[in-house]
């Protein structure tokens, strides 16, 4: 009887290639995210390095794991500036030869000054990530917290999009194992994240000003790490 293990391997190969279908989207951008380089879309199963060499001239070091230049925009010790990359909005814990990219990542360098911040565990401008793919396949349960009741339909449309519900409970945002986008009112937007000391670890997005701002095809803030009016 050969036929059950002849289903099992095809059902194994099958499971295998999951993760190498579909695309993702890799965007390069300078100055946290102030000049758009360039927006391509790329197949999901490669290494966010490879990804990156297809569409771009890279110059790597440390045996090809790490970034030195992109299109002859190189890293400089003296001048305290680098490539940083992340993951649907989390800053990258490996190398990019490490981290497969799956359907529906967001792969983004930005080129910036470290010169008084090294670091930067989670950025907006992928919003609505990592709300909807989270990181390394895993995701957050989420949720839209609306102070207002005048909120309420575009929380409940935000919490569509993300994949998540709607609540006026302030108290979800403590909550250690939750991704939370928080509505404020305010006349100037703003748009700032916190948490993700980790890539995968729970944040807290606060949104401040008209929430129909975040459901335009081009969410508010885009690109930029944090956007404060």
């Amino acid at each position: 009887m050969r036929w059950p293990i002849l289903v099992l391997a095809v059902a194994a190969l099958a499971g295998c290639g999951g993760e190498n279908t579909g695309t993702a989207k890799l965007w390069i951008t300078r100055d946290k995210g102030a000049h758009v380089i360039l927006e391509r879309k790329v197949p999901a199963g490669l290494t966010a390095m490879q990804a990156l060499d297809r569409i771009a001239e890279i110059k790597t070091r440390y045996s090809g794991r790490y970034v030195q230049s992109i299109n002859g925009i190189a890293g400089s010790i003296a001048a305290r500036s680098d490539w940083f990359y992340f993951i649907n909005g989390y800053e990258a814990d490996r190398s990019a030869a490490e981290y497969r990219l799956r359907d529906g990542d967001v792969e983004w360098w930005d080129f910036r000054s470290w010169r008084t911040q090294m670091r930067e565990p989670v950025v907006v401008g992928a919003f609505p990530e990592p709300f909807l793919h989270g990181y390394g396949g895993s995701r957050l349960p989420a949720r839209v917290v609306f102070l207002l009741e005048t909120q309420r339909p575009a929380a409940e449309r935000l919490a569509m999009l993300i994949g998540g519900r709607a609540t006026r409970r302030l108290d979800a945002v403590s909550k250690k194992d939750v991704n939370v986008l928080v509505l404020r009112p305010g006349l100037k937007p703003s748009f700032r994240a916190v948490g993700g000391d980790a890539p995968g670890d729970s944040v807290v997005f606060r949104f401040s000003g008209n929430p129909e701002l975040l459901l335009h095809r081009v969410p508010f803030g885009r690109f930029r790490y944090q956007v404060s009016p």
